[in-house]
């Protein structure tokens, strides 16, 4: 039977990745991106598709109240997963409004669009859902010990944790209080291709391509589980297939690392791949910390995985190795991204004391 997905942010690094995996594995399944295509949005991540019977393309911005509307009134889709977001915590640190605006805002217009759309089409209501695809940065800093579960209280650390959080609160309301079948996930760090180099991996990567400074925030050991994109976007199509309206589901890759081991364990394929002179490590320089940096995330995906048959398939190993082997193949995709939309300069510095950065 034939399921219509809206993709909000489909131009981005999950997005294009949870797309490109949608067209191959769901033949029934006709995908419509919604994306107003901002820094971190690029045409070229979708390139593959143009002119596909099953794919389109719509750009335009999900707080813009007449477009999302319309987007709903033309093309009826039965899943709508939102990842249109500004999602980078250094960015938010130096411009929280934008985080505000796109993550917030932007999501009580899908959601009043969806509201509006569920109420007044009888037919779809046994099988539409909501998916806001949220983030574990939302439940704050573990210590040591102890995992993120879906009942872990709220408590974000940065701008940007604090804008998923919220929206997260708006979808959950829109549950309780409207019965729309919204399904909230809060999944790990992301890797694989199509990243913006803002993010650790790729920036890293890309530095380390060039023989350029590696920086690492801190004494490199905040810790962070790892999931392979393509694992979060099989879970996420698993949520909006057999998921239960008004649940949560975290989703993680129970592959915890430590900042500093991620930028070693790139050297050391980079070391195999395109090696230098002397070993990439060489080029690690610790940098003074991020504030408000989190020490600790990792995610107890247990529910995802008994109630709805969900497991991630993509060991770190060759997650890490994948992804590498990537970026070194796309080196012209990389080239463009850093010449016209960002150079990999610091951001998120507007928090610190004076010559900490």
């Amino acid at each position: 039977m034939r399921r219509t997905f809206l993709i909000t942010g489909g131009a981005g690094f999950i997005g294009s990745n949870l797309v490109h995996h949608l067209v191959a594995t769901r033949q029934e399944a006709h995908v419509v991106v919604l994306d107003s295509l901002t820094y971190a949005g690029n045409l070229e991540n979708l390139a593959e598709l143009e002119g596909h019977a099953r794919f389109r393309f719509v750009q335009g911005d999900i707080c813009d109240r007449a477009t999302v509307r319309s987007v709903f009134e033309q093309y009826c889709p039965d899943v709508v997963l939102n990842l249109a977001a500004e999602s980078h915590v250094d960015r938010s640190i130096d411009g929280p409004g934008a985080f505000v605006h796109t993550n917030i805002v932007g999501t009580f217009e899908l959601l009043e669009a969806a509201r509006a759309f569920y109420r007044t089409t009888v037919d779809r209501k046994n099988g539409f859902r909501f998916i806001q695809v949220s983030t574990d940065e939302v439940y704050g800093s573990l210590g040591p010990e102890g995992l993120f579960e879906e009942t872990t209280r709220y408590a974000p650390s940065s701008p940007y944790s604090a804008s998923k959080a919220s929206a997260d609160h708006l979808a959950r309301a829109y549950y309780h209080t409207y019965g729309l079948p919204t399904i909230i996930t809060n999944c790990s760090n992301n890797y694989g291709p199509y990243q913006f180099p803002e993010k650790l991996i790729p920036l890293v990567t890309l530095n380390a391509m060039e023989g350029a400074t590696l920086p690492v925030y801190g004494d490199g050991k905040n810790v962070r589980d790892w999931l392979y994109v393509d694992d979060h976007a099989e879970a996420l199509l698993t949520a909006s297939e057999k998921g239960i309206p008004g649940e949560t589901y975290c989703v993680g890759g129970n592959n915890e690392r430590t900042n500093i081991e991620i930028v070693t364990a790139i050297c050391r394929n980079l070391d195999e791949l395109a090696p230098r002179a002397s070993v990439h490590e060489e080029l690690i320089r610790f940098v003074a910390d991020r504030p408000g940096h989190d020490r600790r995330y990792a995610i107890d995906s247990d529910k995802i995985r008994r109630d709805l048959g969900w497991t991630p398939k993509t060991a770190f190993d060759e997650g890490i190795r994948r992804t590498v082997e990537w970026y070194l193949s796309h080196r012209e995709w990389c080239e463009r991204i850093t010449q016209s939309r960002y150079r990999r300069e610091r951001l998120g510095t507007e928090a610190m004391p004076a010559g900490a950065s």
